[in-house]
């Protein structure tokens, strides 16, 4: 399906080369025109057999029926059956986000039904005030970190801004591949140059431990003996194949809490499938629900699925943590980023599994409100979100909108039959103001309502500015890197940011020398071994 240029093109280079002009953008259409009519001649089914035999990067965008009906899932447990008597019966629906060793979470019984667990309310006798403490909240918490890209590092991102101290592991022949993602400091293109790197790893120690080397083992076995957690992202079987099972490691230190997380989960005819979150958010059924109904998916912004699953990490560290805290014991978690998302996909489960309902995608209309939808305004590329819940802010938007007087009286389910003229209205109505202007007024007639933000109106955002979202911090090599700041602000126990991510090895002597206490005899052995690349 490709002709020799197209065979022949640098692919690996090819972003580099489209950014300097060294290539046509057309050149993506003619491989997309490609790739279209090759797998127009498969089924997403043999396509992804053939992919996993190959191991490549492509998986089935799958419906939510297609989902509860995996062959994978249906392996792993995943999807729970609760029996709820209001929905007529057994109730198919996301099952546990990770899986426990020593705790597994239990299935829950269907929710209860308005007041059925009413109480006398509870007279409060009031509390004293706890003075802030210079302490963080996971000061003393110590983590060994082996993950990559987005999802580890994001989990343990978080451990770091509240007080963990966290190892981050890598190799000079394999460093975290966000090394080579932008946006480039300072215009630069080396491992050090990353500000996706420097912000997923803020505040980590970085050291460098090549565990292809022999001689690498024992030093790991003695990380493993000082950590409280372990986290890792390696396709299934590798840490096993190190001698390194949570078998092998909870018998040098029973205390560890150890979670692998990878795309699938850790069994399951789909467990070796490695990839990234876009695969993860196609193959959990998100890009059937992204797009429009009379165009292909268009799937979620890239990896949607690695932002979601490093916050059901983190729950899961400090859940097992709590219960160590109480027994003593470690124990090991499988995470599925795949499992822990599709409880985003709830709702679309739901409607298959309850109702036979098969949702799909429907651009920015909504199955209840109307407007719902995104309107241009002047400018270049402007846009603003508009959506009413209520009556009331229909009335509102009616109002400020200066819509035909015979439109007030719509009902929701009125406004809902007409909602493509109500768009065309608001259209009309929002193309000639500024999105400053049209959120002006209709906050203050009291209807939902935020213009579409690019990367530059975040940065320029009043309420993130005001809450310090972005942080000034101190980067190794470009002196100082902007990160993101923590999204939960607690009240005694304070996050803080002190650094951007480590430079590759950077802390080697810190964390041998001081935190595994080698002497200088030890570690240059590890250096000639070659261990420390």
């Amino acid at each position: 399906f490709c002709d020799e240029s197209l065979r022949d093109t640098d692919w690996v280079e090819f972003a580099n080369n489209l950014v300097a002009g060294r290539e046509p953008v057309s050149k993506i259409l003619e491989l997309t025109a490609a790739i279209t009519s090759f797998t127009r001649c498969y089924s997403k089914a043999e396509l992804f057999e053939e992919a996993k035999g190959r191991k490549l990067l492509l998986v089935p965008v799958m419906t939510p029926g297609e989902l509860v009906g995996s062959a994978h899932w249906a392996e792993r447990g995943y999807f729970d059956v609760i029996d709820d008597p209001s929905l007529n019966g057994a109730v198919i629906c996301p099952g546990p986000f990770a899986k426990f060793s020593a705790t597994p979470l239990k299935t829950l019984g269907p929710a209860p039904t308005l007041g059925a667990d009413q109480i006398e309310p509870h007279v409060a006798t009031g509390h004293r005030p706890v003075a802030s403490s210079p302490e963080r909240a996971l000061a003393g918490l110590k983590v060994l970190d082996m993950t990559w890209v987005y999802a580890g590092p994001l989990a343990t991102r978080l451990l770091a801004d509240f007080g963990a101290t966290v190892v981050k592991v890598e190799a000079q022949v394999r460093p975290d591949a966000s090394r080579g993602g932008g946006p480039q400091l300072g215009g630069g293109l080396g491992p050090e140059d990353s500000g996706q790197y420097a912000h997923f790893n803020a505040g980590k120690l970085g050291f460098s431990l090549d565990l292809s080397v022999a001689e690498s083992r024992p030093v790991l076995q003695d990380l493993v003996r000082w950590a409280d957690v372990l986290i890792e992202s390696y396709t299934p079987g590798v840490m096993a194949s190190w001698g390194c099972s949570y078998e092998e490691l909870s018998a040098i230190n029973p205390r560890l809490v150890m979670l692998s997380t990878c795309l699938m989960g850790q069994t399951g005819p789909m467990n070796t499938f490695a990839g990234f979150g876009n695969l993860a958010g196609a193959v959990t059924g998100f890009y059937e629900l992204t797009g429009w109904a009379d165009r292909s998916p268009a799937g979620p912004f890239l990896a949607y699925t690695d932002y979601v699953a490093p916050r059901f990490m983190l729950c899961s560290i400090l859940a097992a943590l709590d219960w160590r805290r109480q027994s003593g014991k470690g124990q090991f978690i499988d995470f599925s980023q795949a499992e822990s998302s599709i409880h985003f996909m709830s709702p679309a489960v739901l409607e298959w599994t309850v109702a036979g309902r098969a949702v799909t995608r429907a651009g920015n209309a909504d199955p209840q409100w109307a407007p719902h939808g995104v309107y241009p305004c002047s400018g270049d590329d402007e846009w603003v979100a508009i959506v009413c819940e209520t009556d009331a802010q229909w009335w509102a938007l009616h109002r400020v909108a200066a819509f035909p007087a015979e439109l007030k009286g719509l009902s929701a389910t009125d406004r809902l039959d007409r909602q493509a003229q109500l768009d065309q209205l608001l259209a009309a109505w929002t193309q000639n103001q500024t999105t400053a202007g049209v959120e002006g007024a209709l906050v203050a007639a009291g209807v939902p309502v935020h213009g579409v933000q690019n990367s530059a109106a975040c940065a320029a955002d009043p309420q993130l500015l005001h809450r310090h979202h972005f942080r000034t911090v101190p980067h190794p090599v470009h002196g100082t890197s902007v990160v993101e700041g923590p999204r939960e602000r607690l009240s005694r126990t304070p996050a803080h940011v002190a650094r951007a991510g480590p430079m590759l090895g950077e802390h080697n002597s810190e964390v041998l020398s001081g935190l595994l206490g080698y002497n200088d005899d030890a570690i240059t052995a590890l250096v000639i071994a070659g261990a420390l690349g």
